[in-house]
């Protein structure tokens, strides 16, 4: 199958003073940074629940909705830039990875993530390349208030740190294309 090329990036989280700087909100974090570097500037439209920018050629995207419908607002961009589902990168928090591991994939399931679940669903497919961010492991107790909690003090060098790295990932994804990003970041993430 052809590698597209990568056309928006849509960083996940949830919206509100309340959730800002959260472990669910590092793919808000990531899309920030990146955004920032360009000197873009976020925009509200009235055509989809989401902050866009354009970097570029790429159009950046934070929906507005809670995580767990995240699928809309993106669906209804995609759709008016006529963008196809492997054009985009999701940005994403995921349990399953130590903190500070990032993990990119072209497809997938949602791995019980509940915005990428949202995204796959909309768009009715799992062909939907994504940048997967660890946030650590939640305690038994439960991941709802664990992934709703800010990073401990100790966790926030490695948390900047991993968002560097994201950024390059995605620079690297947009210049280079995903395999070659997947080439470079996921070697370096296993050694």
């Amino acid at each position: 199958m052809e590698e597209k090329p990568i056309r928006l990036v849509a960083g996940l989280g949830n919206s509100g003073p309340e959730y800002a700087a959260t472990r669910h909100n590092i793919g808000f974090m990531v899309v920030d940074q990146f955004a920032a570097q360009f000197g873009s500037t976020w925009e509200r439209s009235t055509k989809w629940d989401a902050l866009s920018a354009k970097c570029g050629s790429v159009v950046i995207v934070k929906p507005k909705s809670f995580m767990n419908r995240s699928g809309y607002p993106l669906l209804a961009v995609a759709q008016f830039y006529k963008i196809e589902p492997r054009e985009i990168l999701v940005v994403l928090d995921d349990l399953a990875l130590p903190l500070g591991r990032l993990r990119l994939r072209i497809r997938g399931g949602s791995g019980g993530h509940n915005g990428l679940e949202s995204i796959i669903m909309q768009f009715g497919t799992e062909e939907i390349p994504r940048l997967r961010i660890g946030i650590g492991e939640a305690p038994p107790e439960g991941s709802v208030d664990y992934v709703l909690s800010r990073f401990f003090e100790e966790e926030k060098p490695i948390v900047r740190s991993t968002i560097d790295r994201a950024v390059e990932t995605l620079k690297c994804a947009i210049d280079n294309g995903l395999i070659s990003a997947m080439n470079t970041f996921n070697k370096t993430e296993e050694s």
